[in-house]
């Protein structure tokens, strides 16, 4: 590939520095494939480019130290006095003033664990697990309610704010040692801590009881763990190699059990692996065995130990949370009869005639069939019918016989497989009812409706129950009981089956989910398949806590459905102008701010703004990597070689790391339907950051860039991160009084509203 033929662009070598060609000859004593660069990166040495000072590099950097003993201190320890200065200080910008505002800021929250009532979010438990046990060490009792503005009583939360600010803390550290694992110079490793050092965006989200901070330093854990391992990948399954392996799996399994967005980093470590096995696999030397291993130590360490890590987060969640709470409607009911303070097992076993119930669908995330006073402004104009997960009397629902048969319930008569019943809604009277008229939303299938009464029959108001599932270890004999069975209502006239299929109405039906009769006849849809979940009847004796018990994995995977439904259900509405949503567009040139808080002028007001200079150069430094590449890979195939192969793979390797990682982190927020805000930029922020880092330390460690011109474009970099930082300090740590005219100049953009409470609508 690369001949004698190629033309080399040294002019380093003119100036008696060591061209790449010349490092990488260094090391063909010692790699038996030399320096071909068709044999795969695994096999080849990692040339000491440049003479930078790297702990992964193995030849000795002569230093010539001073005599006067504090420097010479400094000196032979600045590997170890650097990043502890730049750590320190990322703890005092993160605790300074942390307690400033003594009022609920934003999302803040952390009662449930502490009170152990069950709760529903679409968030994995840990992060706020480890926001509950903040709360315990500073001795809050839970019953804050954590309403947004409302003064903090005595309670420890500046505590609990100091325990999240650790975590955005951390990520100083952790851009200073992960831009050293990715080779690059003293300096620029400096330069990326200090960028995330001194970005205001992260500094502000670090400072309150949010997820974000937790994130943001699980994804940073997670790539600086990747890049260690990939350094030893010349030594396959040394010590540190099964240690940095594993390590990169468990911050995969923590990263993704404090948010799902944790997944998207997992992506990008799943897409090195299976380069890294093809590779591996075109390696014609290597034994199969060998490769085998391989594959199953990455099966082990990256996917069987995140997934460990992550159930364990669950089964955690599951311990703590052992009384009934605001979530309970999202769980299965008969993991509800588990839960302390419940009434469920008091209900009654086997379901009769006359009974009183409410219905819940086993679908993930849904909810309890419901009905209210509210009629469908088209179609029929009849009563809605909808589920819902709130608990009240609307729930409610009589069992009866169908129209024409007697409505005496003194005799006790079991509801079995293929009984024809009417489900009369109590609070109304309306019969549950469906007809060939189509359905609001999916307008595919029937629309199920509230309709008449006893006194009016209709066949339309008649479903037949048919029999899905015991989920207990009582005999499978067709009868209909409380929590443990399941089963499918088929509308007798028309043959389909009712179903909930998480479709939100619009705001005129709430945003409730749309009951539809489907026509599909799927009997193994979750969404057409029902329970029984409370039941009332004063003639039967109640269950008993034994007859009802739920299983681990149903219960887990139940809940992680039910996030991810929940969570791809929060979409922007339209009959609704939220001021704090913005657009995926609107991120990478900060075209917008946040307000955190009310805006009052006796109020202390934040606002979640990053530091523009970072911002606008970490995306340009994405275009300007896409642009090198183009260059790089156009003179490489005219045969114009104008870095080294060592060089040309180590750029490739960062390139897509870093790239890669921002447009996974990125790119998904632009095809969601979920409604956005301006913090979930920030782990892609983190990749562009350590890019930005990347790029200016290739280019200015060109042989042709003299080292004065570098160190003059280094310190006009540091000057105007650091300089932007400081202008922009007020917005993080809290503007005090009025915000005009003191925050006049900071209103670089128009869009921006810290001064005017407006909606801004730019794209760029």
């Amino acid at each position: 590939m690369y001949g004698s033929d190629i033309k080399r662009r040294n002019p380093a070598a003119q100036a008696g520095v060591p061209s790449g060609d010349d490092v990488m000859n260094n090391y063909a004593g010692s790699d038996p494939y030399g320096p071909n660069p068709l044999k795969p990166a695994f096999q080849q040495h990692q040339a000491n480019l440049n003479n930078r000072e790297h702990p992964s590099h193995h030849a000795p950097v002569w230093r010539q130290y001073s005599s006067n003993k504090y420097i010479r201190f400094y000196q032979e320890n600045d590997h170890v006095l650097i990043p502890a200065f730049l750590t320190l200080l990322s703890f005092w910008t993160r605790f300074r003033d942390i307690k400033s505002s003594n009022y609920v800021v934003w999302d803040e929250f952390g009662s449930y664990y502490i009170k152990g009532d069950f709760y529903f979010d679409v968030h994995p438990p840990l992060g706020k697990i480890l926001v509950g046990l903040s709360g315990a060490l500073a001795g809050y009792d839970g019953t804050f309610s954590f309403d947004s503005g409302a003064t903090y009583p005595d309670m420890g939360y500046g505590f609990m704010r100091i325990f999240n600010a650790f975590f955005g803390a951390v990520m100083v550290p952790f851009a200073y040692f992960t831009a050293q694992e990715l080779n690059m110079s003293r300096t620029a490793c400096i330069f990326a801590a200090v960028l995330v050092l001194c970005d205001n965006a992260y500094l502000t989200i670090s400072r309150f009881i949010l997820l974000d901070s937790m994130l943001l330093a699980s994804t940073c854990f997670v790539l600086y763990c990747h890049t260690r391992f990939r350094n030893e990948r010349h030594d396959p399954f040394s010590l540190d190699w099964w240690l940095w392996l594993a390590m990169t799996g468990v911050a995969i399994g923590l990263v993704s059990s404090v948010k799902l967005v944790g997944l998207f980093v997992t992506a990008l470590v799943g897409l090195y692996t299976v380069e890294e096995l093809w590779e591996l696999f075109g390696d014609l030397s290597l034994p199969k065995t060998t490769y085998i291993k391989h594959w199953v130590a990455r099966a082990a360490c990256l996917i069987a130990l995140p997934f460990s890590v992550y159930v364990a987060s669950f089964a955690l969640h599951f311990a703590i949370l052992r009384n009934s709470g605001p979530g309970d409607a999202q769980m299965s009911s008969l993991f509800q009869a588990g839960l302390n303070g419940n009434q469920f097992s008091s209900n009654p076993l086997e379901v009769i005639y006359g009974s009183k119930v409410t219905i819940k669908n086993t679908g993930y995330g849904g909810g309890l069939l419901h009905s209210h006073v509210q009629t469908y402004p088209e179609g029929s104009g009849q009563q809605q019918v909808t589920c819902y997960h709130h608990k009240d009397t609307n729930n409610d629902w009589i069992i009866k016989r169908a129209h024409g048969e007697s409505l005496d319930f003194e005799e006790n008569q079991n509801l079995r497989d293929g009984d024809i019943v009417r489900l009369v809604h109590e609070s109304t009277g309306r019969n549950l009812h469906s007809h060939r008229i189509k359905a609001p939303v999916t307008s595919s299938q029937w629309e199920v409706s509230g309709y008449g009464g006893d006194n009016t029959p209709d066949s339309n108001d008649e479903w037949i129950l048919e029999i899905a599932e015991e989920q207990s270890s009582l005999p499978r004999n067709g009868i209909l009981r409380s929590l443990t069975t399941t089963f499918r209502l088929r509308h007798r006239m028309l043959g389909c089956l009712l179903t909930a299929e998480n479709v939100n109405l619009p705001q005129w039906g709430f945003r409730q989910i749309e009951v539809t009769c489907d026509q599909r006849n799927r009997t193994s849809s979750p969404h057409s398949i029902w329970n029984v979940e409370q039941h009332w009847n004063d003639k039967l004796p109640p269950g008993g806590q034994s007859q009802y018990k739920s299983r681990f994995w149903r219960d887990f995977w139940h809940l992680n459905v039910a996030m991810m439904t929940s969570n791809n259900a929060l979409i922007p509405d339209p009959d609704k102008e939220d001021v704090l949503a913005s657009n995926p567009s609107q991120w990478p040139l900060l075209a917008v701010g946040l307000r955190m808080c009310g805006w009052g002028d006796d109020m202390v007001k934040f606002y979640l703004l990053g530091n523009p200079i970072v911002w606008w150069f970490s995306t340009l430094s994405i275009l300007v990597c896409g642009l090198s590449f183009g260059f790089y890979i156009i003179r490489r195939q005219r045969k114009l070689q104008d870095i080294s192969p060592a060089e040309w793979d180590h750029f490739q390797y960062v390139g897509k790391t870093l790239v890669g990682g921002w447009f996974l982190h990125y790119l998904p927020f632009c095809i969601m339907g979920r409604v956005t805000y301006l913090h979930h930029y920030f782990p892609a922020l983190y990749f562009s950051i350590l890019l930005l880092s990347f790029m200016m330390d290739h280019f200015l460690q060109k042989p042709s860039i003299s080292a004065k011109t570098r160190t003059i474009v280094w310190a006009v970099a540091f000057t105007a991160v650091v300089a932007t930082f400081l202008f922009f300090w007020d917005i993080s740590y809290g503007i005090k009084g009025p915000v005009d005219p003191q925050m006049r100049n900071r209103q670089w953009r128009a869009a921006w509203n810290i001064i005017d409470d407006h909606k801004p609508n730019t794209f760029i």
